[in-house]
C-alpha cells in the first residue's frame, strides 16, 4: 500500500470513515503520521467545544464572583475553587464514576460515559473556573477612569458594561486567555488515560500513538509525531487569538497595544 493509499484508507478513520482495522504488522511512517493525524480530529473537537462554551460560562462565573450579593458570589468561588483546587487528570475519573453510577441507576444516560460527552463535559467545566479567574482578574483591573467616563456620558447598568467595562475586562484578560486555551488543547489528550472508553476503537491522537508504541516497542517515533501535531496546534492557536487581541487593542497607540507571549503553566 502507497502513502497515498494509506491516507485514503485512515485519514478520517477517528471519525468512522475508511478501513475499520487498524494495521496490524509492517507499519510505516506514513501510517502513523497518517493515523494520528485523523486522531488528532477528537483532540480538536474537545479543545473548540470546551473552549466555545467555557468562554461564556467563565465570563458569567467572573461577573457572579465581582457581585455584592453572596447569592451570586459564594457559589462562584466554590465552583472556581473545586475545579481548580483539584488535578484534571482526578476530575475525569470522578465524572466517570458519577457518570456511570447515574446510568445504572436511572436505565439512561448513556452518552454521558461516552469520552465525545463525558470528558468534553469535565474539560468545559476546568476551563471555565481557570478562565472565570482570568476574567475576574482583569474585571477588577478595569480603570476606574474609564467607568467614571461612562458615567458622564451618561451610561449606567447593561449599557456600560457591554460597551465599556467588558471590553476593556476582555482586553487586559486576553493574553492570559490565550495560555489557557493552548493549555486546554494539550489537557485533551489526558482523555485517553480517563475512564472514558473510546468507541469502537476510534480514539483521539494519543490513543493512535500508544497503540503504535505497544506493537512496535518503540516509543521513539508515534510520541514525538503527537508532540509535532501539537506545536502546530498551538501555532494556530496563537496565530488565531493574536488577531483577536490585535482587534481588541485596535484603538491604542502601537506603543501600547499588548502583546501575546506564550507561557506554558508547568503545574496547574
Amino acid at each position: 500500500m502507497s502513502c497515498w493509499d494509506t491516507v485514503q484508507a485512515y485519514a478520517f478513520r477517528s471519525l468512522g470513515y475508511g478501513e475499520r482495522l487498524l494495521p496490524r504488522d509492517d507499519f510505516t511512517i506514513c501510517q502513523q503520521v497518517t493515523l494520528i493525524g485523523s486522531g488528532m480530529f477528537w483532540n480538536i473537537y474537545f479543545g473548540l467545544l470546551a473552549l466555545l462554551a467555557g468562554f461564556f460560562l467563565a465570563n458569567l462565573v467572573a461577573v457572579a464572583k465581582a457581585a455584592q450579593n453572596p447569592w451570586l458570589r459564594k457559589p462562584a468561588d466554590w465552583f472556581i475553587l473545586i475545579f481548580r483546587g483539584s488535578p484534571l487528570f482526578i476530575q475525569f475519573f470522578l465524572a466517570y464514576f458519577l457518570f456511570l453510577n447515574l446510568k445504572q441507576s436511572t436505565g439512561g444516560f448513556d452518552w454521558l460515559t461516552s469520552a465525545w460527552a463525558g470528558a468534553l463535559i469535565v474539560l468545559f467545566l476546568n476551563t471555565s473556573a481557570y478562565s472565570a479567574e482570568i476574567f475576574y482578574g482583569a474585571l477588577r483591573s478595569v480603570p476606574k477612569g474609564e467607568v467614571e467616563a461612562a458615567d458622564a456620558y451618561g451610561m449606567a447598568g447593561w449599557t456600560r458594561f457591554r460597551r465599556v467595562v467588558w471590553p476593556t475586562m476582555l482586553r487586559l484578560a486576553w493574553p492570559a486567555y490565550t495560555n489557557e486555551a493552548i493549555f486546554l488543547f494539550h489537557a485533551t489528550t489526558l482523555v485517553f488515560f480517563s475512564g472514558f472508553p473510546a468507541f469502537q476503537q476510534k480514539g483521539d491522537a494519543l490513543y493512535y500513538a500508544n497503540y503504535f508504541a505497544d506493537k512496535t516497542f518503540n516509543p521513539f517515533v508515534p510520541y514525538p509525531i503527537v508532540a509535532g501535531y501539537f506545536i502546530l496546534l498551538t501555532l494556530t492557536v496563537i496565530a488565531l487569538f493574536g488577531l483577536v487581541n490585535r482587534y481588541l487593542n485596535r484603538h491604542l497607540p502601537q506603543e501600547h497595544r499588548r502583546k501575546l507571549r506564550y507561557r506554558p503553566q508547568i503545574i496547574r
